[in-house]
């Protein structure tokens, strides 16, 4: 098919023999520019599709450099946006701590109380005590997994909160 310089690539025939001919070169240039990371074919179609909007300003002659102009600043532009995502990841993202020294001193000494009372319990009582509070397991689960009664069970963790309450006196248990 034989286009005339001087027909508007408005119309889809015209349109259609400017893609055939120049996406592969276009895809080709840019692939081999820049590689496939940035998606290449992509950019060829928004290249088409910006040249379809534009269709009454841009000549025929002029649609091959329009073409490769407007999809080299695409990928330009994407290159730009990558970089400005690597930055931003790189920065070091502070976490702010808004509690007061005197509460996080507070936390680390319960922490410490907390430990030394678990300390206290005796194996069986401790560890269905952590199972109950920690895993969020219920009672008959607990049972099941240490091979004793559902009773059992729930004596050790009463037996747990009784010497826990004592050990922490100064703090709340519930």
């Amino acid at each position: 098919m034989k286009i005339k310089s001087k027909e508007n690539i408005c119309q889809e025939l015209v349109f259609k023999h400017v893609y055939n001919t120049h996406n592969k070169d276009l895809n080709n240039y840019l692939y081999y520019k820049y590689g496939g990371q940035y998606n290449p074919n992509d950019k060829v179609q928004e290249a088409f599709i910006q040249l379809w909007n534009n269709c009454k300003k841009v000549t025929l002659t002029k649609a091959k450099a329009f073409l490769f102009k407007v999809a080299n600043n695409l990928m330009l532009n994407e290159i730009k946006h990558q970089k400005v995502v690597l930055k931003y990841q790189q920065i070091n993202h502070k976490q702010h701590n808004y509690e007061t020294p005197e509460f996080i001193l507070e936390k680390d000494q319960y922490l410490e109380c907390y430990k030394k009372a678990l300390e206290k319990l005796s194996k069986e009582q401790r560890v269905a005590f952590l199972l109950n509070k920690v895993e969020e397991k219920k009672h008959s689960e607990i049972a099941d997994m240490l091979g004793v009664t559902k009773k059992v069970v729930e004596y050790r963790i009463y037996s747990a909160f009784k010497i826990l309450k004592t050990e922490l006196e100064n703090f709340s248990i519930k």
